[in-house]
């Protein structure tokens, strides 16, 4: 599809020149193979290093990142704040340290964009196995190898669940107060985990509020992007944090009332917290 789109023809015409050669082949499915051997469950990437400089092609001497390449690792603005978009990890960011060589690939591209679950930092794991691939060439500055380390994610515990948050918080000192209700329920609506305001006493003597959501960190730009269409803030903060909660199920108990709805929390197996639903 990508060779198809920058040569301007349709899928079925394109003619895959290197993209279709017989090693592009064997990296793929050798790679799936390998995969299911080791019996990887998910994988994560770095962010992806294109390198600089041109290469030789079919075609004469490309930049480097090659066509392809960057057609395979382009994000769709567009898509970016859909929920699924994130958790598929298709957001991958590009950058390039000035290596005058071509270092990823439009096959390389293809098998880390398919196959992560996500791009950055490694995950929070228990490493057990690392594995490294050199390439035939030496750069002076840096080794050129692929290092892959194979482990097992840190399990949550079974008392409580651990989790990384995004914290947004922006300060408003100019917003009609009734628009308030709507904006929390728009971002509730939207997947937030919470969403609470703070009285505050801004500059000049104005009273104001702080605006505080917390959300998954995949759906940190689908926040600040209702937040500056719905509120009048100009500027947002953001940070990263550690959420750790009870287990929690919403169980019905006949009552001499009736049904009621009770929220049970449980550390382990103990119920730690009943409470019934105020509605």
């Amino acid at each position: 599809g990508a060779e198809a789109k920058v040569h301007g023809e349709t899928f079925n015409a394109a003619h895959l020149h290197e993209l279709g050669a017989v090693d592009c082949i064997v990296d793929i499915f050798g790679t799936i193979i390998g995969l299911k051997l080791l019996g990887i469950e998910k994988v994560y990437s770095s962010d992806v290093n294109i390198g600089g400089g041109s290469v030789r092609t079919k075609h004469g001497i490309l930049p480097v990142p090659a066509p392809a390449t960057i057609e395979v690792l382009r994000c769709k603005i567009q898509d970016a704040s859909l929920p699924r978009f994130a958790e598929q990890g298709r957001g991958c960011k590009i950058y390039s340290d000035g290596t005058p060589f071509e270092l990823t690939t439009p096959t390389g591209a293809a098998i880390l964009k398919e196959l992560s679950s996500g791009f950055g930092n490694i995950p929070d794991m228990f490493i057990e196995k690392i594995g490294i691939g050199a390439g035939n060439r030496d750069f002076k500055d840096k080794p050129n190898v692929l290092r892959i380390l194979i482990g097992q994610r840190k399990e949550q515990s079974a008392e409580s669940r651990e989790q990384k948050v995004a914290v947004i918080e922006t300060t408003i000192d100019d917003m009609n107060p009734q628009i308030y209700e709507y904006v929390m329920e728009r971002l509730f609506k939207a997947g937030a985990l919470d969403v609470y305001l703070t009285q505050l006493i801004m500059k000049k003597g104005r009273p104001g509020i702080k605006l505080t959501v917390l959300c998954n960190s995949n759906e940190k730009e689908k926040m600040m992007k209702i937040i500056f269409e719905e509120t009048t803030t100009i500027g947002l903060r953001f940070y990263e944090a550690d959420r750790q909660t009870l287990k929690r199920e919403i169980k019905e108990i006949n009552t001499a009332l009736g049904k009621l709805r009770f929220k049970i929390s449980k550390l382990g197996s103990r119920i730690i917290k009943t409470t019934h639903e105020y509605e």
